[in-house]
């Protein structure tokens, strides 16, 4: 049973993957056609064609290798022949802007289509703490040392430190001792090292109230300094972590925005460091131990999904969407041709360099001839397909699990 429900995560997340494609050509497509372009073909994958129908001026398909698609519009240069009937429609004899808007729609499409995953998601299974924020999820009865077990029914005279002094679920840790605290584990390191009645102050519905907690000692299991557990005396006060935040329709909305604010900061971050990720995948294709940290392919990405899925982990999986979501719309407005921030880029170049010499009394320059751009192309291409083909064979035989 767990292995079919592994295989239908990977084949609902691979089809999640399908679909955010699709969506990211029809961005194209409906702005091409928005703006009175002509789109003569809308295909999704790549290799043989499987059917296909047309409406209009327009070829729509399915291609035999699900692995992409694209949006034929005519003249998207100014090389590409165009039949004299065709070239007030044609891409290159649009306004730079409008051609921006329809070269951007596919990033513009993954980055509502996250969006709305993410709001979707804060309605039903919740946001993740992801900042770490030092939220209260539940008061338990007692404290205890590790040899009675943290979840054990209460010993007769074990303390209830965080019942007694009236800490509630929901509220956020903002100092101790006056000691300010911003996260979960700053609050883990402070309270650890205190013994005895001790100042905590919560935001509780907006209003800062400051309690009393009664710290104990007790023997806990801890990490020590080089990643191995040892038995330690500890401050401890009785509260778990809000781990997820749900919200209601109305409050979903601004929290998912939030949200997907730090998603493309991540996602920013995370691609800037890839390059100096790449040798930790090499690294685990010859055997070495797979860092969680490294890139992954949609292979790899399917394959969590089905761990996800077996888990019931579906608030991950739905996360990972949305990540991808982002993922591939950041990635795909980097300024290198053949992706879509290649072309934004060429065009804005050509609209710049008009306007300078149009300032210098100067006619308008020729198109970019993007044959002349044609070996920087390639090298993009041969290295992003180095780069796939190493995650992916990563993925295959060491992929990241979820443990």
């Amino acid at each position: 049973m767990n292995t079919f429900i592994n295989i239908l995560g990977v084949l609902l997340f691979a089809f999640g993957i399908a679909v955010s494609i699709a969506l990211h050509e029809f961005g194209h497509l409906l702005t091409a056609k928005f703006y009175g372009m002509k789109v003569t073909r809308y295909f999704i994958g790549f290799g043989p064609k499987l059917f296909s129908f047309r409406k209009g001026e327009t070829e729509y398909g399915l291609k035999a290798i699900p692995a992409g698609g694209f949006c034929e519009i005519t003249g998207m240069t100014a090389l590409d022949e165009v039949h004299p009937d065709d070239r007030k429609r044609a891409f290159y004899n649009q306004k730079v802007w409008k051609r921006v808007v329809v070269l951007s729609a596919g990033s513009i499409t993954h980055f509502i289509l996250g969006f709305f995953i993410l709001l979707i998601l804060a309605m039903t299974l919740g946001l993740p703490n992801n900042k770490d924020q030092p939220v209260l999820a539940e008061i338990t009865p007692c404290v205890q040392n590790h040899t009675v077990g943290l979840t054990a029914p209460c010993q007769p005279g074990a303390p209830a430190p965080a019942k007694d002094a009236g800490l509630q679920p929901g509220d956020e840790v903002t100092a101790i001792a006056g000691k300010p605290i911003s996260t979960w584990s700053e609050m883990l390191t402070v309270t650890r090292e205190l013994s005895g009645p001790t100042e905590f102050k919560v935001l509780r519905d907006g209003k800062e109230v400051a309690l009393t907690v009664n710290v104990p000692k007790v023997t806990r299991e801890v990490v020590d300094g080089k990643g191995g557990r040892e038995v330690k005396e500890v401050g401890a006060i009785g509260v778990t972590w809000q781990q997820n935040f749900e919200y209601s329709p109305l409050a979903a909305v601004p929290a998912s925005i939030a949200f997907t604010g730090d998603m493309f900061v991540n996602t920013w971050k995370g691609l800037m460091r890839f390059p100096e990720r790449i040798p930790a995948v090499v690294k685990a294709i010859g055997g070495g131990e797979r860092d969680l940290d490294t890139p992954i392919s949609v292979v790899g990405a399917s394959r969590l999904g089905g761990d996800a899925a077996e888990r019931g982990l579906w608030a991950f999986f739905i996360l990972m969407l949305a990540g991808l979501n982002f993922f591939v719309g950041v990635f795909n407005l980097l300024p290198l041709l053949p992706l879509d921030g290649g072309h934004i880029a060429v065009n804005l170049y050509e609209r710049v360099r008009d306007w300078v010499r149009k300032l210098r009394g100067k006619p308008a320059g020729a198109p970019v001839n993007y044959m002349r751009l044609l070996p920087l192309t390639y090298v993009v291409i041969f290295i992003g397909g180095a780069i796939t083909l190493l995650t992916v064979t990563a993925d295959i035989v060491n992929p990241i699990r979820l443990q």
